[in-house]
């Protein structure tokens, strides 16, 4: 597995790195769907121990992810695995205590502290702010980036970083923030990374970049023949795309295309979807869901960039 230098952190992480948010199972904050069904806690276990036997060695989680649950999944393999093995970062922001908003220095003490707690460790590698929601005049700012930095302050968390949906919203608060990595929304139906100034920040300020949702859900791989829809705890039921025949066939038309292209590799597809990430973002790294052994054997062959042309090629597709 390729290994790339995540910014100014100077860690050398893995390109393809792991993405757990389907290790908390179905899940709703509310009404809000904002999980994953279907997934089995052996599963994730053994991807876990499949991704340090191949060098994945960066694990992405969050205090939400299943209410603890994918944390609690990581922490529980400390006995098989060593943690310094692992670049293993966490999220805080999801969750108000009842404060009314997600930034109260109360309830962000207590998830971090009970992500430690669920994590089995004294210190967690990278600490994000899982997004942007700072008030509407801004009015939380403040007190969530102080907050972050004292953990810091504290050795709970070695670097801090900044992740959003909207890379828009990154833009407005980096910044001011000033963080050490940044955790985007990114892949090539959704690409906002050149338009919204992100990608020549972090060129220009060295900074680790770290792209989430890199196939869409696994929309972008055309696996879906027709329409689908998802269980009550599942975060796709979120998104419409799923639910609309002209993408899914669309998408596999893109896969056809993508076999062709690069019928040299043994999972074309998945070759021109991740590997046009990185061929702009020489710091960066791709969170690749990996729900089970067969798709981290798949992550494994991954992670080298497109040429220019396969990736301009790769990307028009999906802009078509």
């Amino acid at each position: 597995m390729r290994k790339i230098t995540l910014g100014k952190t100077n860690a050398e992480v893995s390109a393809i790195s792991l993405g757990t948010w389907s290790y908390g199972g179905a899940n709703k904050q509310g009404k809000i769907p904002v999980g994953w069904e279907g997934q089995l806690e052996d599963d994730s276990i053994n991807a876990l121990l499949r991704c340090h036997e191949i060098g994945i060695n960066h694990w992405d989680t969050a205090d939400v992810y299943g209410n603890g649950q994918s944390e609690q999944v990581i922490g529980s393999l400390w006995g098989q695995i060593p943690r310094t093995d692992i670049f293993l970062a966490t999220k805080v922001g999801w969750d108000d205590g009842g404060y009314g908003h997600y930034y109260h220095p109360v309830p962000m003490r207590r998830q971090m502290e009970k992500s430690l707690k669920n994590l089995k460790t004294d210190c967690v590698d990278l600490l994000y702010l899982h997004h942007c929601n700072f008030g509407k005049k801004d009015e939380y700012f403040n007190d969530a980036l102080e907050t972050i930095h004292r953990f810091q302050e504290e050795g709970k968390t070695r670097f801090v970083g900044l992740s959003d949906w909207d890379l828009f919203k990154i833009m407005k608060y980096i910044d001011a923030a000033q963080p050490d990595v940044v955790q985007p929304y990114r892949n090539v139906m959704d690409d906002t990374y050149g338009p919204s100034g992100l990608k020549d920040w972090i060129d220009e300020h060295n900074l680790g970049i770290c792209f989430f949702s890199p196939i869409k859900h696994g929309l972008l791989t055309g696996k879906y023949t027709e329409p689908v829809t998802f269980g009550a705890g599942d975060f796709r039921t979120n998104v419409n795309d799923f639910t609309k025949i002209d993408v899914i066939e669309k998408m596999q038309e893109n896969k056809r295309l993508l076999e062709q292209r690069f019928s040299d590799h043994s999972h074309p597809v998945m070759r021109g979807i991740v590997g046009a990430l990185f061929t702009d973002a020489p710091s960066g790294c791709v969170l690749l869901g990996q729900r089970n052994v067969e798709q981290v054997n798949i992550a494994s062959i991954l992670g080298e960039a497109l040429s220019d042309n396969d990736a301009n090629w790769v990307k028009k597709l999906y802009r078509s």
